[in-house]
């Protein structure tokens, strides 16, 4: 999980792992580490998820966390589009340290849709790059299964 400060990483996370949603903020502090297991077209997947700490500053020990990774979320706040911005350049940084990998950029926080503040056009322009974008509500849970799913199933069939 990849993305700037208050994007909902923690919350997506928990949404995945635990099926619960806290209105509480908490900030990670350095790396949070989860597992679950899903099945995936009749094999058992076992993920590992580093929920990494988000910050608007991409420090060089973070690379530290990213490297042997599969595949890594790319998480935005759909209510505030610097987020995007953010996440372009983290794509870039990542791609740099650790090579191309499957990923999936997350505009979160879709039950917040009154105060979106990336414009479709912007997200069409992100699908004709080839990325895969989806929205997702950490609160309501809407998209977050098939997050983890697709970005899966990109890791498993390439």
């Amino acid at each position: 999980m990849v993305g700037a400060f208050a994007t909902g990483k923690t919350s997506l996370v928990s949404r995945f792992v635990s099926s619960i949603f806290s209105e509480k903020y908490h900030t990670t502090v350095g790396v949070k580490i989860d597992k679950k297991i899903i099945d995936l077209q009749g094999n058992n997947v076992n993920l590992i998820l580093w929920d990494l700490y988000g910050e608007d500053d991409f420090q060089k020990v973070r690379m530290s966390y990213l490297r042997g990774s599969s595949g890594y979320i790319l998480v935005v706040d759909g209510t505030r589009r610097h987020t995007l911005d953010k996440a372009f350049e983290l794509q870039n940084k990542v791609e740099v340290s650790i090579g191309k990998v499957p990923f999936i950029l997350v505009c979160n926080k879709w039950d917040m849709t009154d105060e979106w503040e990336i414009e479709t056009h912007e997200l069409d322009t992100i699908l004709q790059k080839g990325w895969t974008a989806i929205n997702t509500s950490a609160k309501t849970g809407q998209g977050v299964e098939e997050v983890f799913q697709t970005l899966t199933n990109k890791i498993l069939n390439g």
